[in-house]
């Protein structure tokens, strides 16, 4: 397992790191097996991945809870990530809020505390002032965000240090190249990158867009008219799924799943520190990890990249991947 740098601070984190959200269960999930969600915790430790991230919105702190079970007795071979939600970024807010989390996450510090999303009727001045409070105190080490574009990143920075953005990365979702990914390595911030196989689509598990579940098909991936879509556009379905059968093509050249090749140019990229990959099962975590090992060349890079540029131009700049308008900006 390759390990880099958390921003510019000293914590060296696995290339990969384990996604929690699915431990929660719940609407966009599904019923999930506690057992099975920390025997996948266990996994991934003795693979070599020491980044964990979660998220008090999961579920009202299900995914906290779970993995903090998980973690008893093995706290010291992990690097937690957790997230402040926006309806919590008041100070007394924050503060009550990582309160939770640690008691949820049976732990007395977070590796790396983000604002999940940006709350624009909160000063952020206050929620930094707040977040430095509990740096001070030991209790969170590192600070980051989570799907900040550039003018809410830019305020930021000249407010505090910061770590990390975790942002909508992969094949199928290169907006913030565009305008957020120079801003972040700029400052040397790494980018988290969720959604790398975008919600299955870069595993090849389905062949048009009518396949895919309602709870995933609301994405700007998708027609508007998709049952639970919150935007107003006609979608690139048609380029997505032609693109994915340009990777799927790529791929079987390379030699190896599309799903470790779209893994594998991710973690390529310039500013990315790690890519999260989903897994509710020791089993399915195994089929993730072959991308920490896979190199692939610059010129295969190209052509995937190539590959992909029509769904690029399609969705724009908007980096929410669910709405518009966008939350961020």
């Amino acid at each position: 397992m390759e390990y880099r740098r958390l921003g510019k601070t000293e914590l060296q984190v696995s290339v990969l790191a384990l996604g929690c959200w699915p431990f929660a269960g719940g609407r966009y999930w599904g019923d999930q097996d506690d057992a099975d969600s920390i025997a996948t915790v266990h996994a991934a430790l003795d693979a070599g991945i020491n980044f964990f991230d979660t998220a008090e919105g999961y579920e009202n702190g299900q995914s906290e809870r779970v993995l903090g079970r998980a973690l008893v007795g093995r706290r010291s071979q992990a690097l937690i990530a957790t997230k402040v939600s926006p309806n919590h970024l008041r100070t007394a807010e924050v503060i009550t809020a990582c309160e939770n989390s640690l008691t949820n996450l049976q732990t007395d510090y977070i590796d790396l505390y983000q604002i999940h999303w940006p709350n624009h009727e909160v000063p952020l001045a206050e929620t930094v002032e707040a977040l430095h409070k509990l740096k001070q105190q030991g209790k969170i080490r590192a600070i980051g965000v989570s799907n900040f574009a550039v003018q809410d990143l830019s305020e930021l920075v000249s407010l505090s240090e910061c770590e990390t953005n975790q942002l909508p990365y992969g094949l199928l979702w290169r907006v913030i190249e565009r305008e957020i990914e120079p801003l972040c390595h700029q400052h040397e911030i790494g980018l988290i990158c969720y959604s790398p196989l975008a919600q299955g689509l870069l595993t090849g598990r389905y062949r048009s867009p009518d396949e895919v579940p309602d709870g995933l098909a609301r994405t700007r991936w998708y027609n508007s008219q998709r049952a639970m879509a919150q935007h107003d556009e006609a979608g690139c379905e048609s380029e997505v799924f032609a693109a994915i059968e340009e990777v799927r093509t790529i791929a079987e050249q390379v030699g190896a799943p599309m799903a470790t090749v779209a893994l594998a140019w991710v973690k390529a990229q310039r500013s990315v520190t790690s890519v999260l990959v989903g897994a509710r099962k020791p089993e399915e975590l195994s089929w993730n990890l072959p991308a920490a090992d896979l190199h692939l060349t610059p010129t295969v890079q190209q052509q995937l990249a190539a590959a992909t540029e029509a769904v690029k131009e399609k969705l724009g700049t908007n980096a929410d991947m669910w709405m518009t308008p966008s939350r961020m900006r």
